[in-house]
C-alpha cells in the first residue's frame, strides 16, 4: 500500500508533464513575420536579338553575255577595287560575231555610197537611197555591239569590296545574267536580325538600338538605328526580317560575325512580389496583406509571369500596400502579426 502511495503521485506528475508543449512551440502574443511594402518595378527593359554582320550593299555580279567559263581570278575573301578583273569567258565566239557584224557593216556602206551614187545621177527614188541609209546605220549598229560583247567577256568589279561568295568555276557554262561572284561593297555595315510577330508593331524604321558584338572579351557595343524593317512575315519562321544599321562601324566589324541588337522598351510598371509571398492553392495564388492594425487577410492576385526577381502581378495589389514577404503557409485569416523587417520594392 505504501508503495502504491508513493507511486501515486509520481504517475499523475509525469501525465501532467506530456501535456506541456515544447519551448520553441510556445507562441508569446502576436507572430513576428517580415514585411514588404510593395510598389511598380519601373525597370527599363531590353529586347535582344541575335544577327550577323552584313554590309550595307551586296552586290550579285555576272556575265552580260553566255559562255564557258574559262578563268577565275579571285577567290573567296579577296577584296577586290572597281573595275578589277574577276572571271573571263572564252572569247572565240564572240570574236567571230563580232567580225561577222564588222563585214555586214562594210557591206551595208559599200551599198550605201552606190545608192547615193545612182541617186546623185537620178537613177533610183529617194525611198531607195533611205532604205539603204537605214540598212547601213543597223548594220554599224549592230557593229558596235557585237564589239561590246567582246568585251563582256571579261567580268569586272563594280565598286571597291570584299568577295563573299563564288557561285561558278571554270569549265562550267554560264548564262547571261547567272550569278558568279556576290561582292560586299565597302561603306556601311549593318545586322541582319529577325523581329518577332508581337514585336512588330513596336519598332519602327530609325528606331534607336544597341549594337554588341559577341566576338572578344570586352564585346565592344555600338550604337545604331532600324533601317529596315519587312512589311510582311517570313511564311516559314513567321517572323520579321530587319537591318540594323552600326553607326560609327570600325574595323573590328567584320562581315558574318555574330552580333546582338537590342532594343530598348518602356519601363515595366507591374507590381513584383518575391515567391515566398505567394500561397498557391491550386491555379489560385494569393498573399496575406497587412492592415493598419497589423491584421491579415488574405489577398487574391494575378500572376502575370515568373521572372528572376519573383512573381509578377497583373491585378490583386496595389503600389504601397504592406504583404507578408515569407512564411505565408503558417498564417490565417483575421491573425494579428507584428512587424519585424519591412523594405521598399
Amino acid at each position: 500500500m505504501k508503495t502504491i502511495a508513493l507511486l501515486l503521485p509520481l504517475l499523475l506528475l509525469a501525465a501532467c508533464g506530456e501535456k506541456t508543449p515544447p519551448p520553441d512551440k510556445i507562441q508569446l502574443g502576436p507572430r513576428l513575420v517580415k514585411a514588404l511594402k510593395v510598389g511598380s518595378s519601373g525597370t527599363a527593359l531590353e529586347e535582344r536579338y541575335s544577327g550577323e554582320v552584313r554590309a550595307r550593299h551586296e552586290t550579285t555580279l555576272g556575265f552580260r553575255v553566255g559562255g564557258k567559263l574559262v578563268q577565275r581570278l579571285v577567290d573567296v575573301g579577296a577584296y577586290v577595287k572597281a573595275g578589277q578583273p574577276l572571271a573571263r569567258l572564252d572569247p572565240a565566239d564572240a570574236r567571230l560575231a563580232a567580225a561577222q557584224a564588222e563585214a555586214n557593216r562594210a557591206l551595208a556602206a559599200a551599198e550605201l555610197q552606190r545608192t547615193q551614187d545612182l541617186k546623185a545621177r537620178n537613177f533610183i527614188s529617194q525611198a531607195a537611197l533611205d532604205a539603204k541609209d537605214t540598212a547601213a546605220k543597223a548594220a554599224a549598229a549592230q557593229a558596235r555591239l557585237a564589239e561590246n560583247q567582246t568585251s563582256y567577256t571579261t567580268l569586272t568589279a563594280d565598286a571597291s569590296g570584299v568577295v563573299v561568295a563564288v557561285l561558278a568555276e571554270p569549265g562550267q557554262v554560264v548564262a547571261p545574267g547567272q550569278a558568279v561572284f556576290r561582292v560586299a561593297q565597302d561603306g556601311e555595315r549593318e545586322v541582319a536580325v529577325n523581329i518577332p510577330e508581337n514585336r512588330f508593331a513596336a519598332l519602327k524604321v530609325g528606331t534607336g538600338a544597341t549594337v554588341t558584338l559577341w566576338a572578344g572579351a570586352e564585346q565592344r557595343s555600338y550604337q545604331g538605328r532600324l533601317r529596315e524593317l519587312a512589311p510582311a512575315a517570313d511564311p516559314a519562321t513567321r517572323t520579321f526580317a530587319a537591318r540594323v544599321a552600326i553607326q560609327n562601324a570600325d574595323d573590328r566589324v567584320a562581315l558574318g560575325m555574330t552580333a546582338t541588337a537590342g532594343f530598348a522598351r518602356a519601363a515595366d510598371e507591374k507590381i513584383v512580389v518575391p515567391l515566398a509571398a505567394l500561397l498557391q492553392q491550386g491555379e489560385r495564388a494569393s498573399v496575406w496583406a497587412i492592415g493598419a492594425n497589423g491584421v491579415v487577410s488574405q489577398r487574391a492576385v494575378v500572376v502575370a509571369r515568373y521572372g528572376d526577381a519573383g512573381a509578377v502581378l497583373a491585378s490583386g495589389l496595389a503600389p504601397g500596400e504592406t504583404i507578408v514577404a515569407a512564411g505565408a503557409f503558417k498564417l490565417v485569416e483575421g491573425e494579428k502579426v507584428r512587424v519585424v523587417a519591412e523594405a521598399g520594392q
